[in-house]
């Protein structure tokens, strides 16, 4: 696998793939990987020849009062584990090559990234959209692969390719991976490392007392009483606090207050400790 952290040495390794007729599948990353980066890479392999992954700790994507200074950074490890993956290029690149002085331009998705984190975070989805409309242009992908974790996220991301054109003819498809859980059923995240020994056996009672929710949607129980049910079951597990519980249409990610024939997606944002969590799941959507 080849590191590359300039931008003249980024198109010169990809004009070589390129020159090889090789489709190129990006993953981008900010590092700090786990199996559910992994697996974005595996699925990377399923879908084109070779894979590039970028690992980039976002500035513009962290508030004033967030952990960008304590954010993990490992890159001769994460690099291994790319390698063993069987990556082909790794781009790395410092925030003087992504943002150089003078850089004064911001992408913003209006709607789609006003609610859920986006109202806890302001400016974190223009900053997650800027970013990745960058690598988006510095690498040409054929397809792009992003976790279902961060789902807003996605359905960000998904909104800007497809209004600036984005998808075509480079970036061709973009694919959302199902979130990858430990054993006991917490998905995987980086912040998860922030977690006490008892945070961690506390942390979940999130995807539980989701799984608990979504089987009473499922059985015909009032939507907001089942967001209220659930909101206390979280804080009864041992978090602080429920930034949102929310159910969701899939795409347009506005709140329902019933379910109906459209898929939906039930999304939860709570503290434990000083770490924020975030998860999601598929809601089954009405039967006719």
């Amino acid at each position: 696998m080849q590191t590359v952290n300039t931008l003249d040495m980024l198109r010169t390794a990809l004009r070589q793939l390129r020159g090889d007729g090789k489709l190129i599948a990006l993953v981008p990353t900010m590092g700090a990987l786990h199996e559910g980066h992994l697996t974005l890479v595996r699925r990377g392999h399923e879908v084109a020849d070779c894979v590039v992954a970028s690992i980039f700790v976002n500035p513009k994507q962290f508030g004033p009062n967030e952990d960008l200074n304590a954010y993990p950074r490992q890159l001769a490890a994460d690099a291994a584990l790319l390698e063993g993956e069987g990556c082909a290029l790794l781009w790395a690149p410092a925030v003087e090559a992504m943002y150089p002085t003078g850089f004064a331009t911001n992408i913003s998705v209006a709607g789609i990234s006003d609610g859920l984190c986006g109202a806890a975070r302001p400016g974190h989805f223009d900053g997650v959209a800027t970013v990745v409309c960058k690598l988006f242009q510095q690498v040409q992908p054929d397809v792009a692969l992003f976790g279902e974790k961060d789902f807003q996220q996605l359905a960000v991301i998904r909104a800007m390719a497809r209004d600036l054109d984005l998808t075509h003819p480079h970036v061709g498809a973009i694919i959302g991976v199902p979130t990858v859980r430990e054993a006991d059923g917490l998905a995987m995240s980086s912040r998860n490392r922030y977690l006490s020994p008892d945070q961690r056996v506390a942390a979940t009672g999130m995807p539980r007392a989701m799984q608990t929710a979504i089987a009473r949607l499922d059985s015909g129980a009032d939507v907001a009483a089942v967001l209220a049910e659930l909101e206390a079951e979280i804080i009864a597990a041992g978090f602080a606090s429920v930034d949102y519980a929310v159910l969701a249409d899939s795409t347009s990610l506005a709140p329902l207050t019933i379910l109906t024939a459209a898929p939906a997606r039930l999304l939860v944002a709570a503290r434990i400790g000083g770490t924020r969590l975030i998860d999601n799941m598929a809601v089954n959507p009405l039967q006719a």
